[in-house]
């Protein structure tokens, strides 16, 4: 139990069980062209999972300090598993994930691609070691990294398999992958400034210079309103563009996935306290959520206008 909590097991989950929809519900039934089998696939998802495991290994390791004021009851490190062990894990982890990754690059014959899982460990590690003390670099980068879970789909189970007869489908396959991937993005920045609100004592202890400790915590707050107008906006465009002959789709963006960011707008103008803070990061990680599952309602939407 103490190393599921250490790698944070439900945010892994929620990573593959994005990277599955995409390859298992939505990639298959729309196009032929993919480059990698159902077994190697389920590797791709698990060399995904490690490396991103690892980063929450070592971010646990490096954050002892802070964590002990932000939330003492899930110290992990130290407090059940020691660190030298967490050490030992971390290496593991990684290992397993660029192991992963070589093999599969090897298989669809782009042995380059091994470079999206060791960057992603590398940038991984300065997020834990440095990066998070910078203001918003850190938010960014961690943010960026989700979004490359995304887009990985496509790199390694679409474009191997393009060719010039296939060019433009495989590119609006890739297309509709950026989208989601710009969607992760966007959710994850707000959601990790709303944790760096939630954890501003802790942090400060720790020497971190995060948004909120820098510019205070109103301030933070009114960037926050005015950039989740972003996403809203994004959002919005992209039904009335795309969503509008389908209709399921049409009422499930705008109940599960608009709806909750204008809650949160709402609340964030209202919220003071460090619980406050964990409620609405807890509503946008729904959100985030809400919106992978919009793949396989996307699916079946479309399925049954095709009837």
């Amino acid at each position: 139990m103490k190393f599921l909590k250490l790698i944070r097991f439900q945010n892994l989950l929620m990573i593959a069980l994005m990277q599955c929809l995409f390859h298992f519900v939505f990639l298959k039934n729309q196009t032929q062209f993919i480059s990698l089998s159902n077994l190697q696939y389920v590797l791709f998802v698990l060399a995904t999972v490690c490396i991103a495991a690892a980063g929450y290994v070592i971010n646990d390791i490096m954050d002892q300090e802070a964590d002990a004021v932000n939330r003492p009851k899930t110290v992990i490190v130290n407090n059940g598993i020691k660190e030298s062990t967490a050490y030992i894990i971390y290496i593991v982890l990684n290992v397993i994930g660029v192991g992963l990754g070589y093999y599969l690059s090897n298989i669809i014959l782009k042995p380059s691609f091994l470079g999206f899982f060791i960057i992603t460990a590398l940038l991984l590690y300065l997020y834990a070691t440095s990066l998070k003390g910078i203001p918003v670099i850190g938010n960014i980068v961690i943010s960026l990294l989700l979004s490359l879970s995304v887009l990985m789909v496509g790199f390694f189970d679409l474009f191997p398999a393009m060719y010039e007869g296939n060019q433009t489908e495989i590119t609006y396959m890739f297309s509709i992958l950026l989208d989601f991937a710009v969607f992760c993005f966007l959710i994850n920045f707000l959601r990790e400034v709303v944790k760096d609100l939630e954890d501003m004592k802790g942090d400060y202890n720790a020497g971190y210079s995060s948004l909120p400790i820098v510019l205070g915590q109103e301030r933070t707050k009114k960037l926050l309103i005015a950039f989740t107008l972003v996403p809203i906006a994004c959002l919005l465009y992209y039904i009335k563009t795309n969503f509008f002959e389908l209709t399921y789709v049409l009422i499930y963006s705008l109940l599960f996935i608009l709806a909750p960011l204008l809650l949160f707008v709402f609340k964030l103008w209202t919220a003071n306290k460090k619980g406050e803070f964990k409620n609405m990061g807890n509503l946008l990680k729904i959100t985030l959520l809400f919106g992978i599952l919009s793949i396989a309602v996307i699916q079946i939407n479309m399925y049954l206008n095709a009837k």
